[in-house]
């Protein structure tokens, strides 16, 4: 053994140690807050996520289906029907489900023509081929309805349970959040629509 002997202090760590715990933390607290401000930016303008509540997309879309949201598709985008879109909803009054979001299909376009006999839709006078998966019979009628600019005539693809413009009228384009891109749950039933 040596004649020095180990001394221990109570005191305050060297300021090295000090200062490499101080910028460790610094730098998770810029990390955490940068991936807080990106997350919250995707959501607000490029994706987002909905929860399917209601039977009125069966069978495409089921309750408990979880979708993401492509908000740039429509801001830059075009509107086409056949899309599955996410909107405002309209006012509760009309078929009184008080949610805040709803996704249908976009039926017709600004500037169609639509109508209904039996359960066939017709738009600007020829039949609707409905490439997806649908239910009939057609349900409530549509009348004879032209789509006003920058609005859409949307419906459910469960088309006899679904509150949908033949209630409430079409919608408008500012109202769309986005298009459909995915369903991510179940993971089962992941598929892109």
């Amino acid at each position: 053994m040596t004649d020095e002997a180990l001394v221990v202090t109570d005191g305050p760590p060297p300021p090295q140690r000090t200062l490499r715990r101080s910028r460790v933390a610094l730098e998770w607290i810029v990390v955490v807050a940068v991936a807080v401000v990106v997350s919250v930016f995707i959501r607000a303008f490029i994706f987002q996520t909905f929860y399917i509540p209601s039977a009125s997309m069966e069978p495409t879309l089921l309750i408990g289906d979880r979708l993401v949201v492509n908000k740039l598709s429509v801001q830059f985008g075009t509107i086409n029907v056949g899309d599955v879109v996410v909107f405002k909803a309209p006012p509760s009054e009309n078929c009184g489900d008080p949610v805040v979001d709803l996704v249908k299909r976009v039926i017709g376009t600004p500037g169609d023509h639509l109508t209904s006999k039996g359960n066939t839709i017709y738009v600007n006078g020829v039949a609707l081929h409905e490439k997806w998966p649908h239910t009939e019979p057609l349900g409530p009628a549509i009348g004879n309805v032209t789509v006003r600019a920058n609005h859409y005539f949307v419906m459910g693809d469960n088309h006899s349970d679904s509150c949908d413009s033949r209630n409430w009228g079409t919608v408008p384009r500012s109202d769309i959040i986005g298009k459909v891109l995915v369903r991510i749950w179940p993971l089962s039933r992941v598929a892109w629509l």
